[in-house]
Parts: structure tokens; C-alpha cells; sequence
């Protein structure tokens, strides 16, 4: 475990603009004491929707946030609109098999591009309302009628283009624009994640879930399994509750990694694989499981066999969908009879479970009688997140690398 003081300045977020959050100040404070003496958030952070407001245009549209994963938009043409902090982002692959982002949004009267969801695929960006016509590099193509308007120029009337990136199959955007490159703010993480290779993985389990509970009391659920020996029976039996540690980054993650128990070979209803081991792993990481939050919305689980992702998408402050995808190596899915049950099914048997006891808490945290808890020794993680989320209802942007504090060692 580790104890540290944690700064809290206002200064850096002040300077770039960012509005401190609607949270008490006394109860920053309190949740930013040294661990071991600190308390959890003020119970506004999860109930109250303009905490929840501030977050959508802070924590979700002010800095690089997932918007799904590449295999989503595989060939030229593929366009897919998501729901991001601040309206929505408009991902399109290029005929240069580039992935650009777009501010979902017609130049003409600001009608959406493409409804968030479905994937289509078309040589052009059509906006459905007045038939503007856009290139898949943004630029403005036709418009019926302007063609001829003196002083109309269609270099002047692109799409709002955004940062975008593709980060080990995923796919980040940058709302603000103002993040900076998302590897140099992630190149701690780059290390535990590469030899995973979850970009050439194959994605073969997809499940949906909507949840009554607040999108952080999900993360912090995540980050802790002091909870698991009350309400994980199939989890202890395969990985112990106590095993393994948790890191101490600067940048905007959080993550650790428990161990697997002997005889166990991942995480699965009876231990055993139904996949074949990754290729690139040493014999340390066939024997643990890799646990990372991205801030703010990405869980990836790294399995000596497969990679699970967990992507939250806030509804409110009491309600959360979760997309979860289970990726395996195509030598696994090129074996007769391959069923990614094995691991699909533990996870969600234990993901239900994970999602009764977050809506427990969120319906909890509505009492007037709440108050903000101490943290156990083994809640380290927690600890690590909830002070990042804390920094960042300060004003400090949570994407700003070089204001990210090092909290020191664990042990």
C-alpha cells in the first residue's frame, strides 16, 4: 500500500479554464487526505444530476474518451456516429483507410449526420436533412442550390474535424482537442497492455447490460475485490481475493493484477481454457489477471486467453449502459468447435452480480443519512481513483499528463 499527500491546487485547471464541479469543498478535501485517513466522495458526486452535467462536459467531453472498438469500422466507407460528453462524434474510415472523427453535425442547420449505433457504409457523408454532401475526408462535396451564391465557398464549409486515435483496437476521440497525443499520456500503461495484442485479437462475445447505478460506483467496484469473498463464490474459486497489487501511475489510469490459483488457467466457471494462450505473454502474466481502468470509461481485463472490455456510457447520474466484448486469438476461433462460453458466461455471472451490489449502493448513497466512508487497506485502487476523479472536480484536467501527481510506491 502506499501513503501519500496529494495536491490540491486549483491553479492548473483554473489556468486552462475548467469550472470547478457543483461538490462541497470540505468534502474534496476529505476524500484527498492521505490514504489510510481519507473518506470516500460526498454522495452528490453520484445522485446529484448537475455533478452529473459537469462530468458529461469535463470528465466525457473534455479530454480523450473511448467510442468504441476498430473492428467496428474495418473497411473504407464505414461510418459510425457515438454519444460522447458533448453531443456526439461522427467516426468515419477513409477511402486511405484512415480514421477520422467529425463533430456529428451538418455544416447547413447542425441536423445529426448519422443516428449513434448503427454502422453503414457509403462513398460519401450525406447529411438526411438538406443533402449536403460531405467527403470521407471531411471536406464539403454539394449543397444543393449554394452552387452559384455569391461569396459561398466550400472550403469554408467542412466538417468540424476532432482528434482521433487507435489505440490497441480501441477508438479514442478528443472533444476538447486540447488533450494532447493519448500514447504519451498512456506510455506507462503501453508496457502492461502491448503484450496482450489486443488489437489482433478477434472479438467473438458481445452482451449489453443497463445498470441503476452511478458510471463511478461501477468503477470503484472494479478497482477493489474486498467485496469478492460476499458476492463472487465462482471468482474466489478460480483467483484469490488477496492476490496481487495495484500500480501507481501518473497518467490517466488506474490498474493492478491478481494471480490465478494453482490448477487454474484463467478465469472460467472450473479454471480451465476453452481458448489457447496468447502468444506474446512471459510465464508470469499466463498465471495473473490484468485489471486497467482508462479514465473515463474503459475497463480492460487481461486474461492469459482472451482480453474483456467493460465500455460505460453514462445515461444519468443513476443509470449506465455497459458494452462488454470478449476478444480471443484467431488460433482460438480457428479450432473445431471453439465457444467463447467458457468465458463469456463467468463473466457474466459475475458482472450481474458486480451490477446488483452497484445499484445496492447507488439507491444507499439517495439517503439522507449517507455520509462518505473510510477505505479499507485493500481498497488502494479505489483510493487512486477516487482522488483523480477529486483533482479533476477541482478543476485539474484529468487528461493533463504533466499535471498528473506520482503517488509513490506499493508495498
Amino acid at each position: 500500500m502506499f501513503d501519500c499527500m496529494v495536491s490540491q491546487s486549483k491553479g492548473a485547471g483554473q489556468a486552462r479554464g475548467v469550472e470547478p464541479a457543483p461538490v462541497s469543498a470540505a468534502g474534496l478535501a476529505d476524500a484527498l487526505r492521505p490514504f489510510g485517513q481519507s473518506r470516500m466522495l460526498p454522495p452528490a458526486a453520484y445522485v446529484d444530476p448537475a455533478v452529473f452535467a459537469w462530468e458529461r462536459r469535463h470528465f466525457f467531453g473534455g479530454g480523450w474518451l473511448c467510442v468504441g472498438h476498430c473492428d467496428q469500422l474495418p473497411s473504407p466507407g464505414d461510418q459510425r456516429a457515438e454519444d460522447t460528453g458533448t453531443g456526439s462524434v461522427l467516426l468515419v474510415r477513409g477511402d486511405d483507410g484512415v480514421l477520422r472523427a467529425f463533430a456529428n453535425t451538418c455544416r447547413h442547420r447542425g441536423h445529426e449526420l448519422l443516428p449513434c449505433g448503427p454502422t453503414s457504409n457509403a462513398k460519401a457523408i450525406v447529411c438526411p436533412y438538406h443533402a449536403w454532401a460531405y467527403s470521407l475526408r471531411g471536406g464539403l462535396r454539394a449543397a444543393a442550390g449554394f452552387r452559384h451564391q455569391p461569396g459561398f465557398d466550400d472550403a469554408d464549409w467542412g466538417l468540424t474535424e476532432l482528434p482521433v486515435t487507435e489505440w490497441h483496437g480501441l477508438v479514442f476521440v478528443d472533444g476538447s482537442g486540447q488533450a494532447g497525443p493519448l500514447a504519451a499520456a498512456l506510455s506507462e500503461l503501453e508496457p502492461i497492455v502491448a503484450p496482450y495484442e489486443p488489437e489482433r485479437l478477434v472479438v467473438a462475445g458481445r452482451h449489453q447490460y443497463e445498470t441503476s447505478a452511478n458510471w463511478k460506483i461501477l468503477t470503484e467496484n472494479y478497482h477493489e475485490c474486498y467485496h469478492c469473498p460476499a458476492i463472487h463464490p465462482e471468482l474466489c474459486k478460480v483467483s484469490p481475493p488477496k492476490s496481487g497489487e495495484n500500480y501507481t501511475p501518473a497518467g490517466p489510469w488506474v490498474g493492478g493484477w491478481m494471480e490465478l490459483r494453482d490448477g487454474m488457467d484463467t478465469m472460467s466457471l472450473d479454471g480451465t481454457s476453452g481458448g489457447v494462450p496468447l502468444r506474446g505473454l512471459d510465464p508470469r502474466r499466463r498465471r495473473t489477471v490484468e485489471y486497467v481502468n482508462v479514465f473515463p470509461n474503459i475497463l480492460i481485463s487481461a486474461h492469459p486467453d482472451y482480453v474483456m472490455v467493460h465500455r460505460l456510457l453514462p445515461l444519468a447520474a443513476d443509470r449506465t449502459l455497459i458494452e462488454c466484448t470478449w476478444a480471443f486469438a484467431p488460433e482460438a476461433l480457428a479450432q473445431p468447435g471453439f465457444d467463447p462460453g467458457y468465458a463469456v458466461d463467468f463473466w457474466d455471472i459475475t458482472n450481474r452480480q458486480d451490477w446488483s451490489a452497484c445499484e445496492s449502493v447507488q439507491r444507499g448513497l439517495t439517503s439522507p443519512h449517507a455520509r462518505p466512508g473510510p477505505l479499507s487497506p485493500d481498497e488502494d485502487g479505489v483510493y487512486q481513483f477516487v482522488t483523480k476523479v477529486a483533482r479533476g472536480y477541482q478543476g485539474q484536467p484529468v487528461w493533463d499528463a504533466g499535471a498528473m501527481i506520482k503517488a509513490g510506491q506499493p508495498g
